[in-house]
């Protein structure tokens, strides 16, 4: 397994390094997103959607499970905050989905665990106040 660490100093940066991880992303590709409410994990969304191409505005799926978006390759945003249940993900194809041409983006991934391959890449964002209020920790462990 290895591990880059970027450290960004803006919402520009934290962006910027979500389009360069759309960039490479290929078919089948999974990444899991986690980090506090209010981390950044949507703006990192939406530079991964910017790197596939995708043009149409990119939101925090919240209430509804999951986003599609069609661009270079489609791209599946996922938020599991709210599921009770893991088995509650098979009632959408969460399985079609993974296994799928496209690119999933899944935050709060700990709520859904077992269900997750272990080639999945672990992107978790962080906060360091002491370093400013746009200071971001960004580790991607693949």
């Amino acid at each position: 397994m290895s591990k880059e660490v970027i450290e960004t100093m803006s919402e520009a940066e934290t962006l910027t390094f979500g389009e360069k991880i759309g960039r490479e992303a290929a078919a089948g590709d999974i990444f899991l997103l986690e980090g506090d409410l209010g981390v950044g994990k949507t703006v990192f969304a939406k530079g991964v959607a910017l790197g596939l191409a995708i043009t149409e505005p990119v939101v925090s799926p919240t209430f509804t499970i999951v986003h599609e978006y069609e661009g270079r390759l489609p791209l599946y945003h996922f938020d599991v905050y709210r599921i009770g249940d893991p088995d509650e993900m098979y009632d959408i194809g969460f399985d079609e989905y993974l296994f799928g041409e496209g690119v999933c983006l899944i935050e709060w991934p700990s709520q859904v665990e077992e269900l997750l391959p272990e080639t999945a890449v672990r992107i978790t964002i962080e906060k360091e106040p002491e370093k400013g209020m746009d200071y971001r920790r960004i580790c991607v462990e693949r």
